[in-house]
């Protein structure tokens, strides 16, 4: 059993006017998570902070001390504790999963609000248009990152460029005018079109040519790797676009 003097900690980190640094903050509370005491030290200027570091020699700041050892910075802590440091280079489905939650929620509450029940037909159709709206809002984020992310795997971008660019605003698009089941001539060949493209292409990068990339689906910084999931923007879309054109015709 540790004593109490085990129990205690030295942080070091910076807390200037213009910057507190998010990683001393995050040590902080993963510290006190862990039942320690701790002894913060605040770095409060530029000076103070390249003191400290030329004294400890270390790199960056924050640096926790337990019982007088140096353990390290923030991701050095997780360690420590035996818990997964974030690796932002790591491929997550996490975003995906995210999205769809989160919609598949708004669909629901958006059903019991005008029909009193969660469960109609217009949940599911709410489901993926607000899906699409999403989706295109995250790569709408920055068009630039994304389009050159999407060239890298999509058939027609690689044919003609601009397709890359105009494709977040044609699911977006499409799929606000689902959301309100407006302009069906309109938002169904849309939908059909760019979600046939987008499958084949996903198909053919995964399954033809094996290839292991990263998928535009979430916007240009995603770490979702292209594969089935991939596929599911895709085929939602198209299976919204032959649900409307049968129940609507």
């Amino acid at each position: 059993m540790q004593t109490t003097a085990a129990r205690k900690a030295d942080l070091y980190r910076m807390v200037m006017p213009q910057h507190v640094c998010p990683y001393g903050l995050k040590a902080k509370d993963l510290l006190e998570r862990q039942g320690f005491e701790v002894e913060d030290h605040w770095l409060t200027t530029r000076e103070d902070t390249d003191r400290f570091k030329a004294e400890h020699r270390v790199k960056s700041t924050p640096q926790t001390f337990i019982n007088g050892k140096r353990v390290g910075g923030f991701d050095d802590l997780q360690h420590h504790f035996g818990k997964a440091a974030n690796d932002p280079n790591a491929t997550s489905y996490r975003p995906v999963v995210a999205v769809f939650s989160i919609t598949a929620l708004m669909a629901l509450a958006a059903s019991d609000a005008v029909y009193d029940t969660p469960l109609t037909l217009r949940a599911g159709e709410w489901f993926i248009a607000f899906s699409m709206c999403v989706l295109a809002l995250l790569k709408l984020q920055d068009v630039e990152t994304f389009s050159s992310m999407f060239l890298g795997y999509d058939l027609l971008g690689r044919r003609w460029v601009r397709y890359a660019y105009a494709y977040p605003y044609l699911e977006a698009g499409a799929g606000v005018l689902m959301v309100g089941g407006a302009l069906n001539w309109l938002s169904i060949p849309v939908a059909l079109f760019i979600g046939t493209i987008g499958a084949a292409s996903v198909f053919k990068a995964v399954y033809v040519d094996k290839r292991e990339i990263k998928c535009a689906c979430v916007g240009g910084s995603s770490k979702v790797p292209l594969g089935f999931i991939s596929l599911t923007e895709n085929l939602m879309m198209v299976a919204m676009a032959v649900w409307m054109l049968v129940a609507h015709h």
